[in-house]
C-alpha cells in the first residue's frame, strides 16, 4: 500500500447554459445563475449546498470555472461565483467551453468559430482560445490557473502543447468514460501523467460492467455512480495501492429542473446525499483517504508520474446503480 492516505480530488465543473440559444436566438437567452446557484424555495440547493457540504466536512475541493462566457455575460455573474469560492476558501482553476467565445464582439480579440471541442483545433486557434480565457481568469481571481479542464473532457496532443507554451503545470482533460481521445497515448484511466511538460490527472475511470463478454468503462462522477459503488471501489482503490482518484461532478447535478431552460426546479436528492456520504467518508476515515485539491498538492504532483492499476467493479453494483438514477430520474420528487 502506497504512503499516505489515498488522495480524493473532487473536481466541480462551474459553469453556465447555452440553453437552446443557438436553435432560437429570440426565444431563449442563455441561462447562467440558475444553473449554478439552482435557488429552490429560497435556498440555494446547488452551489450553497455544496459549499455547506464541504465547511461541515472541512474538505477542499477544486472548483474550475467556465470564464469564456464572458462573452455573453459579461464579468457578472460568474465573477459573484468567484468570489462566493473565494470566501469559502475553496480551490479555483479554469475550465474551458470554446463555444461562448462565438458571442466575442470585441475586435481585439477577433472572431471565433461556434463550436465547443478543444480538441482538432490548429496550435494557433487554442492559443488564442486558452489565452483569452486565462486572461479573464486573472482578471476575476487575481492570478493565473494552476489548471485546464476541456469542456466537455475533449482533448488531443495540441492541448497540452498549448498550455506546455502557455506554462499551466496542471490538467485534467481525460476521462476514459466520457470520451476516448483519438490519440493512445492519452489513453489514461487514473493516476499522473506528463504529457509535453503538463502533468495530466485523468477523472478515474474503472470497469463497472462486465456481461456476456463485453466489459464497459466508467468515469468516477456524483450523478451517475452510487454510493454503495463509489465506496466499494474507494476501499478496492486503497487496497490497490492507488494514490490519487479524481471525482468530477457539476452544480446542476444538486438540482432536477423541468427543462433545458432550468424555469422550474427541485432539489437532487439522490445526488445530494452522495456528496454528502462522500465527505463524510472522507473526514470518517483520515488515516486512508484526504481531500487533494489542485493548489494545495500542485508541487508535489507535478515533480512525479504515477501509474496506477486499472480497478474493475462487480457488475451487481453497475446494475443497482442503474435502476436507482433511473428511479430518480423519472420521478420528480424521489
Amino acid at each position: 500500500m502506497q504512503n499516505g492516505p489515498t488522495q480524493i480530488s473532487i473536481s466541480i465543473d462551474t459553469e453556465f447554459s447555452i440553453a437552446g440559444h443557438f436553435e432560437d436566438p429570440q426565444r431563449n437567452r442563455p441561462v447562467a445563475e440558475p444553473a449554478v446557484y439552482g435557488l429552490v424555495d429560497g435556498r440555494e440547493e446547488a452551489l450553497g449546498f455544496m459549499l455547506e457540504t464541504f465547511d461541515r466536512h472541512d474538505i477542499r475541493a477544486s472548483f474550475f470555472v467556465e470564464c469564456a462566457n464572458y462573452c455573453f455575460f459579461g464579468d457578472e455573474p460568474m465573477q459573484g461565483v468567484i468570489r462566493r469560492l473565494q470566501a469559502a476558501g475553496q480551490d479555483i482553476q479554469l475550465h474551458v467551453h470554446p463555444v461562448w467565445l462565438s458571442f466575442n464582439r470585441d475586435p481585439a480579440l477577433g472572431e471565433f468559430p461556434r463550436h465547443d471541442d478543444c480538441a482538432g483545433r490548429s496550435f494557433e486557434e487554442l492559443t488564442r482560445v486558452f489565452s483569452t480565457c486565462i486572461a479573464i481568469f486573472e482578471r476575476w481571481v487575481g492570478h493565473k490557473p494552476l489548471a485546464i479542464r476541456t469542456g466537455s473532457l475533449r482533448a488531443d496532443d495540441n492541448v497540452y502543447r498549448v498550455m506546455q507554451a502557455l506554462a499551466i503545470p496542471l490538467s485534467s482533460n481525460i476521462a476514459l468514460g466520457v470520451y476516448q481521445p483519438a490519440e493512445s497515448a492519452l489513453h489514461h484511466d487514473s493516476g499522473r501523467h506528463r504529457i509535453h511538460g503538463v502533468m495530466e490527472l485523468p477523472v478515474f475511470s474503472y470497469q463497472d460492467l462486465k456481461l456476456a463478454g463485453k466489459r464497459h468503462k466508467k468515469a468516477l462522477q456524483i450523478t451517475s455512480c452510487s454510493w454503495p459503488e463509489m465506496k466499494h471501489l474507494l476501499w478496492k482503490a486503497r487496497r490497490a495501492g492507488i494514490e490519487n482518484i479524481v471525482i468530477l461532478t457539476h452544480p446542476f447535478e444538486f438540482i432536477k429542473k423541468s427543462n433545458y431552460r432550468y424555469e422550474k426546479l427541485t432539489r437532487n436528492r439522490v445526488n445530494q446525499q452522495r456528496l454528502q456520504k462522500l465527505c463524510a467518508f472522507i473526514q470518517a476515515h483520515g488515516e486512508d483517504f484526504v481531500a487533494a485539491d489542485f493548489t494545495t498538492h500542485h508541487q508535489r504532483w507535478v515533480q512525479s508520474e504515477v501509474q496506477q492499476p486499472y480497478i474493475e467493479m462487480p457488475s451487481r453494483y453497475a446494475i443497482g446503480r442503474k435502476l436507482h438514477n433511473k428511479l430518480n430520474d423519472m420521478v420528480w420528487a424521489y
